[in-house]
């Protein structure tokens, strides 16, 4: 039966996009539609989204359009054009949104200091928008409050004070996140074809990256200038880099610092952008001959046991297969205390690095096609031995859409063809037709930074 062993890998070239995937604003209307019609299932009469720089997810999904540095509101209301705030310097950088929406000017969501001279009330402007009096009016930030069992608060808000309370002059507000973020049902969990083509070309933006970065860092640069080995172009991130070595390494997300990279430093590094995020941990050695005398069992007691745990989550991975099985997949390598396993085995994607998540223990939720989800299995052993780290998003696809992608986007589904060569033929992993790797390091752990052609494999 094959194991989990340290073996010589050559990580081909799986290509490069020379064209990046567009949604249209057809696609926005037919979202707004959808949106429509889930408002009407739940009884909801209006739906008023907010979104800002770090929380732009599901306005962005229902407009196209990402706050900058202010906040902004979108206002739905069935029979009507949505109605978009922005503030000074929003208003006109929405007209390069690719949804449909009027624009309006707030100036409130400006930033201090700025003009205020055209203010309107915002009880008026949301009269203007549509809304009336004894409304069921749906308010989406970015979550809200949930128990361990998955019970929803639905009058828990995160967003501002201001408009909670301005909207309950026009009827009763509960907390609609869960329309666009549930992990099954929500509008988010799944994904157009185009959209996926697009998380691909993010994730593909990512992976190399990530990859150029372990092939390039050696001892004595200093961390940021490791970083300019990734090679970032100016696409939309969605998290900061997280890069650290030595004593800061242990915590993960540190961004990077002047810190001079030592040999025999653990080191981890992560980068997200819009629909994609990936993550690689090891060592800036080249053997466990050079880790401290305590942990050269590293590969043994640690790496091992955590690949094998991957493995298994992406030979579970599948369309009906339910959040339970993929976690007991994982966690039946790495549920031992010494692994620290404390989140989600895995999680939905989708412009913000983390959606929601339908794996957890006992957990009856079907995963579906069109979902992108994130193999996410952080090992936190709080030891020596420090951690082993597998970052890398997929998706799932039934025939259909697996047919569409080859049709429409033939760039994205040649390097999809070829990550999954690499992954069935050089490192084992038996994945079912539906599931597409979107990484272009897919799987490919190497522990031993100073020497990358040796990764873990099923042999």
């Amino acid at each position: 039966m094959p194991r989990a062993q340290l073996t010589a890998v050559t990580l081909p070239e799986f290509g490069t996009p020379t064209e990046e995937p567009e949604l249209t604003r057809d696609i926005y209307r037919a979202r707004i539609a959808r949106l429509e019609s889930r408002m009407a299932e739940a009884g909801l009469d209006a739906m008023v989204i907010y979104g800002d720089r770090e929380h732009l997810a599901n306005i962005s999904w229902a407009s196209g359009y990402d706050p900058r540095f202010e906040e902004a509101l979108l206002i739905v209301v069935p029979g009507r054009r949505p109605c978009l705030l922005a503030g000074n310097e929003g208003y006109p950088y929405a007209e390069t949104a690719a949804g449909d929406f009027d624009r309006v000017l707030w100036q409130p969501l400006s930033l201090m200091g700025q003009p205020r001279d055209r203010y309107v009330p915002l009880r008026n402007v949301l009269r203007d928008a549509g809304l009336g009096h004894d409304l069921r009016i749906g308010l989406a930030g970015w979550k809200g409050f949930e128990t361990e069992d998955g019970a929803f608060d639905p009058h828990w808000f995160e967003t501002p004070h201001y408009l909670v309370e301005t909207l309950k002059h026009f009827g009763e507000v509960t907390n609609a996140a869960l329309l666009f973020m549930h992990p099954v049902t929500g509008l988010r969990a799944h994904n157009e074809v185009a959209q996926l083509a697009a998380f691909e070309y993010a994730a593909t933006k990512t992976s190399t990256a990530v990859r150029d970065f372990i092939l390039n860092v050696k001892p004595g640069m200093r961390e940021r200038d490791a970083v300019r080995a990734m090679g970032l172009d100016g696409f939309m991130q969605s998290i900061h880099i997280n890069m650290c070595s030595g004593p800061r390494a242990r915590y993960g997300l540190p961004s990077p610092s002047l810190r001079i990279i030592e040999r025999g430093d653990p080191i981890v590094v992560g980068h997200g952008l819009m629909g994609a995020l990936n993550c690689r941990a090891g060592w800036m050695v080249a053997s466990a001959d050079e880790l401290q005398p305590a942990i050269r069992d590293y590969i043994d007691k640690l790496v091992a046991p955590y690949f094998s745990a991957a493995v298994a989550w992406y030979e579970t991975l599948g369309i009906g297969v339910t959040g339970g099985e993929m976690y007991d997949a994982a966690m039946r390598h790495v549920g031992d205390p010494f692994f620290g396993i404390g989140l989600n085995p895995g999680h939905l994607i989708h412009l913000d690095e983390w959606l929601h998540s339908p794996i957890r223990k006992g957990s009856g939720m079907k995963l579906a096609s069109g979902m992108a989800l994130q193999c996410d299995i952080i090992p936190a052993t709080g030891t020596d031995y420090f951690t082993s780290n597998i970052e890398d998003g997929v998706a799932l696809a039934d025939a259909e859409t697996r047919a569409a992608l080859q049709r429409d986007f033939p760039e994205t589904w040649s390097r999809i063809v070829k990550r999954r060569a690499f992954m069935t033929d050089v490192l084992g992993i038996r994945l079912k037709p539906e599931v597409l790797p979107f990484s272009s390091i897919p799987a490919w752990l190497p522990p031993f930074w100073l020497d990358p052609g040796k990764a873990m494999a099923m042999r």
